[in-house]
């Protein structure tokens, strides 16, 4: 079976750029669609002038002809992107659907794709897009898994079909996602409490004691790091996670906290600027007791 010549991007942020530039190497005609094309100083929308795919003014103008739609949105974009190609798409068009979202919302998308004759892929997508980009380790899911994987791989796709039962995929990744975002979450808010009593050192050296992990300064460093810059995002991710708990019977008390700390830590995304843990921290704590000094 040949490979993927004509594949559209519903979403062009972080992901769907990454993708576009390493298919248009593979020689693969590509279209993309974005919401936020509609602000000219957005990000997908200053991405799209310089990578070069074929821009659309809609998702149904995307998805015209092309034989394989990547779905690359928000979390809680997943099933307004789904319904927005589900009356254009080509009969026997894959739909992929790389969101982190919860076996139920990939339930609901994929019902309105195989009802418009599409075929539904679930992609869990297990580390960041970058560095290694259209390789990422990805598991896939469903009944067109291994049929979607078969013209895939020849694109440069590192994908394994995990389950021909839907849902599972997405229960691995939001299971894993209640873990490695909930220590984000723990991270900053003990790093910044102990950077205000001075303790920040000893209590990561104590870590290094219990979970010889590595570096814990560097750890932390980084996790923090991602929440601030990924943080709205993060956050609908964790939300899922916790509708995944609860469709699992259980309440889903830390996912929840996690969403709520991570929409939190993302309001202070100017403390990137600071290279060093201790000054990230000291710029976040500044930017939290602004309030209160102005109003004294």
């Amino acid at each position: 079976m040949t490979a993927f010549s004509r594949v559209a991007l519903i979403g062009f942020g972080e992901v769907g750029q990454t993708l576009a530039g390493e298919l248009l190497k593979a020689r693969v005609d590509v279209s993309a669609y974005d919401i936020l094309f509609d602000a000219p100083d957005s990000a997908p929308s200053r991405a799209v002038r310089t990578i070069a795919v074929r821009k659309a003014q809609s998702a149904t103008g995307a998805i015209a002809n092309a034989e394989l739609i990547i779905s690359a949105v928000t979390a809680a974009s997943d099933v307004d992107a789904a319904r927005s190609v589900s009356s254009g798409m080509s009969r026997g068009a894959f739909y992929v659907d790389l969101n982190s979202v919860s076996p139920g919302t990939k339930t609901v998308c994929a019902r309105l794709i195989e009802d418009a004759g599409g075929r539904y892929v679930e992609a869990a997508v297990m580390t960041p897009i970058h560095p290694k980009g259209i390789a990422s380790p990805m598991l896939l899911g469903g009944a067109h898994a291994a049929a979607f994987l078969e013209r895939a791989a020849p694109l440069g796709f590192d994908a394994k079909v995990f389950s021909d039962t839907l849902g599972q995929a997405a229960a691995v990744k939001m299971c894993r996602s209640v873990i490695i975002k909930g220590v984000e979450a723990l991270l900053t808010e003990s790093m910044l409490a102990a950077r205000r009593y001075g303790v920040e050192k000893p209590v990561l050296d104590s870590l290094s004691d219990l979970l010889p992990a590595g570096d814990w300064e560097k750890i932390a460093r980084y996790f923090i790091t991602r929440s601030l810059e990924h943080g709205v995002r993060r956050a609908e991710e964790m939300r899922e996670a916790a509708k995944t708990v609860a469709e699992a019977g259980v309440a889903p008390l830390m996912a929840s906290a996690t969403a709520e700390r991570e929409n939190w830590t993302a309001a202070f995304k100017s403390a990137l600027s600071e290279k060093e843990l201790g000054p990230m921290l000291d710029a976040i704590r500044a930017q939290m007791e602004a309030p209160r000094r102005a109003a004294e």
